[in-house]
Parts: C-alpha cells; sequence; structure tokens
C-alpha cells in the first residue's frame, strides 16, 4: 500500500492529541491523528470528565439530606448507582460524539489504529483492516499515561480497582480502602464515602493533597475526617490477601503492621507514562521514569519528533496538555509559540469541599529563597459562604515581600475550582498585590474571598 503523506501525524486523541490536531488544521497543516480506543482519549472518557458526573450526584445527594437546613423537606431520599453510573457514562459519549465532530469539522484525518513509529518520518498503523504505513515531516506524541501497578497491589476488577473500575463498578463498596491521596484517590473516596461507605484512605506521604500547601492539606484533612473518613497518613500497604468477597489488607503504620478487611480496593497511587511499543528507543529518544525527556517546546531531540502531555511528564493535567498541543502545531506551523510554564497552571481536586492551587506553595516559596508576606481569609466570613451554607473553606495567598509578586494562591471549600482562574490569569499578567488591592470584586460573590486574603497578607483585611 502506498503510503500517506501528511504535514503533521498526532498519535493519541486525548486532551493533548485531539487539540493539537485541530490547532494544526487551522493553521493550514494536512493533519492525521491516531487513536487506538476512544477519541478524546482517558480524560474524556475514563478520567476528568466521567469523574465530575459521579461526583455531582453525590454533591446533589448530600444537598438533599441536609433539606431542613435550607427550609426544604426531601424524603426517602436514595440512589440507584447504576443510574447514577449510567448517567456520568452519557456525559462521556456525549463529550466523545462532541471531539468527533470537531475533529471532522477541520478535516483532521482520524485513524483508529494501533501506532508505531519504525524510523524518522513514518508511522505504521496496525487495525483490524491491516496495517497502513503513513509519512509526515512532524510526528507529535501524545500517547497519555495509565495507571500505575504496584507489585501485589494489581487491580483485578473483582474486589481490587484502578480507576476504571471504580467508574463503573461492579458493586456498590460498603468498606472501602483508597490506596492513594492524590487528586484521583481522593475524588473517589469523596464520590463511595458520600454514598455510604465506610472509607479509609491509606497515604504514604506526611500528608493527604501531598502536592497541596501543607494548611490546605490540614485543613481539608479536617472536613474528610468530619465526614467520616478515615485518614492514614505516613503509612503503607505491603499486601492484599485476596478472598471471594474481601480483601485482608496489611497496612505499616506507626513501626507496625495491622491487618484490616475491606470489601473494595481502589488503587490511585500515580500514572506511568504510555512509552512503550512505539519504537522510541530505537529513534534515540530520552526516557526517563516512562516519561519522553523534551525541552520547553515540547521537542524530544529527534528531529519533526514532539512530545505533549502527560507522556512528557508533570504536571499531568489535561490543560497542560491542551496548551502543549497548541504551541507544538504552532511551532511547526512556523509561528511564534510561548513554552507552557508548570509554575502557572492550575490543579485543581473535585472532592467535597474542592482543593483548586495556582504557583508556588509557602514551604516551596521559602525554599527558593524568598521573603514571602502570606494572607488568609476563612469561608466563614464571607455572605456568599454563608448564604450557600458553605462556611467550611480557606483560602490563601504567598507574595513576594520585596516586589509583591503573587507566587502562588491555595483555596479548599465550595467552587474553589472556578475561583482559582482569577488568579491564574493575575499570575499570566504578572499582577503585583496592589493590582489586586485595587481590583472592585463583584458582591455578593465568593470571588471577594480572594480580594480579602490578599489584603490580609498587607494587614488591610476588612471582614476578619
Amino acid at each position: 500500500m502506498a503510503a500517506k503523506n501528511f504535514d503533521m501525524i498526532v498519535i493519541g486523541a486525548g486532551p493533548g492529541g485531539y487539540v493539537a490536531a485541530i490547532r494544526g488544521a487551522q493553521l493550514g497543516l494536512n493533519v492525521a491523528v491516531v487513536e487506538r480506543e476512544n477519541l478524546g482519549g482517558i480524560c474524556l472518557n475514563w478520567g476528568c470528565i466521567p469523574t465530575k458526573a459521579l461526583l455531582r450526584s453525590s454533591e446533589v445527594f448530600h444537598l438533599m439530606h441536609r433539606a431542613k437546613e435550607f427550609g426544604l423537606s426531601a424524603e426517602g431520599i436514595g440512589y440507584d448507582l447504576d443510574a447514577v453510573v449510567k448517567r456520568s457514562r452519557g456525559v462521556a459519549k456525549q463529550m466523545e460524539g462532541g471531539v468527533k465532530h470537531l475533529l471532522k469539522k477541520n478535516k483532521v484525518t482520524v485513524i483508529m489504529g494501533e501506532a508505531t513509529i519504525p524510523a524518522k518520518g513514518k508511522v505504521s498503523v496496525k487495525s483490524e483492516a491491516g496495517t497502513e504505513e503513513l509519512t509526515a515531516k512532524n510526528i507529535v506524541l501524545a500517547t497519555g499515561a495509565r495507571a500505575r501497578n504496584l507489585p501485589g497491589l494489581e487491580a483485578d476488577g473483582e474486589r481490587v480497582w484502578s480507576y476504571r473500575h471504580a467508574l463503573v463498578p461492579a458493586h456498590q463498596p460498603k468498606k472501602l480502602l483508597v490506596i492513594g491521596s492524590g487528586a484521583i484517590g481522593i475524588e473517589f473516596a469523596s464520590f463511595y464515602n458520600t454514598l455510604g461507605a465506610d472509607t479509609t484512605v491509606v497515604e504514604v506521604m506526611d500528608r493527604v493533597l501531598p502536592v497541596e500547601d501543607a494548611e490546605i492539606s490540614a485543613f481539608a484533612k479536617k472536613q474528610f475526617e468530619k465526614q467520616g473518613m478515615k485518614i492514614m497518613e505516613k503509612s503503607v500497604v505491603k499486601q492484599l490477601d485476596r478472598a471471594k468477597d474481601k480483601v485482608t489488607a496489611h497496612i505499616e503504620t506507626g513501626g507496625k503492621v495491622v491487618k484490616q478487611e475491606f470489601d473494595t480496593v481502589i488503587s490511585a497511587v500515580g500514572i506511568v507514562g504510555n512509552v512503550e511499543g512505539l519504537g522510541l528507543e530505537a529513534l534515540g529518544v530520552k526516557i526517563d521514569r516512562t516519561h519522553v525527556v523534551t525541552d520547553e517546546f515540547c521537542r524530544t531531540g529527534v528531529d519533526g519528533l514532539y512530545a505533549i502531555g502527560d507522556i512528557a511528564g508533570a504536571p499531568w493535567l489535561a490543560h497542560k496538555a491542551s496548551h502543549e498541543g497548541v504551541m507544538v502545531a504552532e511551532v511547526i506551523a512556523g509561528k511564534h509559540a510561548h513554552p507552557v510554564k508548570p509554575e502557572s497552571i492550575a490543579g485543581c481536586t473535585y472532592c467535597h469541599p474542592q482543593v483548586a492551587s495556582v504557583g508556588y506553595t509557602e514551604a516551596k516559596a521559602k525554599e527558593l529563597g524568598y521573603d514571602v508576606k502570606v494572607g488568609k481569609f476563612p469561608f466563614i466570613g464571607n455572605g456568599k459562604a454563608v448564604a450557600l451554607g458553605e462556611p467550611e473553606g480557606l483560602i490563601k495567598t504567598v507574595f513576594d515581600a520585596k516586589t509583591g509578586e503573587l507566587l502562588g494562591a491555595h483555596m479548599v471549600g465550595a467552587e474553589v475550582t472556578e475561583l482559582i482562574q482569577g488568579y491564574v490569569v493575575g499570575r499570566q499578567l504578572e499582577t503585583t498585590e496592589e493590582d489586586l488591592m485595587n481590583t472592585v470584586f463583584p458582591h455578593p460573590t465568593l470571588s471577594e474571598m480572594m480580594h480579602e486574603s490578599v489584603l490580609s497578607a498587607y494587614g488591610k483585611a476588612i471582614h476578619i
């Protein structure tokens, strides 16, 4: 079969790949995207989107139980787990259809199959129909990542689940163990705990949500424990004894090993990049701990080969992948592109309460040698938060004492995943404390707390 030639071939159609393909097509390039499973990738089909749909169901369920507080009555409150999951899958399917439409609209050639790169500028795609040979001067790796499996803790889909199993559960967990308290682990812990599962979270680090500011982690932990979760920090699951209807976990904590029985275990101990089977080693691509090593423009060092998103390393976030996809398409098209700065990318976790942050934590800023000014404002001091019935939360800002530069912002509480963008824009525009103080925030809104947190850093807070 004669090889098909393109200007740019993207391998993987997740939030990095499909965005790169669309931007490339908009810039006049002839683009093909190769995908082995689902358009939209893990994020859209098995990650960000369906988990948010599940969490929305549990949030509404939680609010129904609080009806009396709001002067309302709701009786016989219950849920149908199958229907909750069905809604989540429907949302994912709708979004996948949207990506398919966008690729078609932008005249991107979509090829379903497994890709390998036999030589520079060549892509071989294996599908049920046979093998197709493609050529392109530019190839973009956007193959993403998968759940890390630790020896002895491997998911089996029966009693021990990965995030995929947790999205389409075979049963409702009654006694649940979640291994790992990063975003994925804590979101599933939050979801199943709200639906009534007796939930224990085990974290190897000294605190839950270990990448967050220590104060935010501590606040979130208190809220999780109030909701009935058991949190075990500085603890390790050494082994799992699997039986037909239960799992016995051997947990090392405080210098001794305790045994606990659970009916379900969710393993959320990180991710590994999908670097195998592509032929990268033979091409001379440098791989470090399952991730492709790149420069700031996502170039791999092999001429015409780029890597974006999770395969290119932390932060493992869909929005980082999308921005890298746009940047790489613009580099390929000969446009002036700006590198993506990891420290200006917000992280959002959709547990209850939500957690969001951007920039440096207080500890990191000090470690980097900054003299800092720190401001804090609690949700309890905000009229909108109290009116919403969400008075538990905190907003924290970190500034450079010398220049007034906003070094970091950290939040826990209702809707903070939406609020964080204000600080993200501020950092992008290189804002100072003065700009933020002189900005008029609308009332009554949760965003006013962002203002007060800045004022607090400089001893000017009004409502605390």
